[in-house]
């Protein structure tokens, strides 16, 4: 079963992805929470990962430098960004810099499980 660390500045946004990843009937052998992409660099850096789902906008280090930076980093975990922005333009910059995904928040379990399905 696949660890995974959700990336969001949002606690209640955090619950709200680790329950949904229950209700589509994902099997997590354990989930890593971090509330900006310092954070998730850390937690990364600490922890076994398979996949990680992250917000675009946050405080102190944004998704797009946190996908950089581990990019950089030589990770190839799949990415992918749960994000309220819906412009195509951030989209495709979010994939150009290395997330393998998007989703719009909301979401509900079923179009996570439809995203997540071929990444873990």
């Amino acid at each position: 079963m696949p660890n995974i660390l959700i990336v969001d500045d949002s606690s209640t946004m955090r619950k709200i992805i680790s329950r949904s990843l229950r209700q589509a009937g994902i099997a997590v052998d354990e989930i890593f929470e971090a509330g900006d992409g310092f954070e998730g660099l850390t937690a990364l850096a600490d922890n076994k990962v398979n996949l990680i789902l992250s917000d675009i906008n946050m405080p102190n280090m944004d998704g797009m430098e946190f996908i950089k930076q581990v990019r950089a980093s030589g990770s190839k975990v799949p990415i992918v960004m749960i994000t309220t922005e819906g412009g195509e333009d951030l989209l495709n910059e979010a994939i150009k810099s290395g997330a393998n995904a998007s989703i719009k928040k909301p979401f509900t379990p079923d179009q996570l499980n439809e995203k997540l399905g071929g990444l873990i």
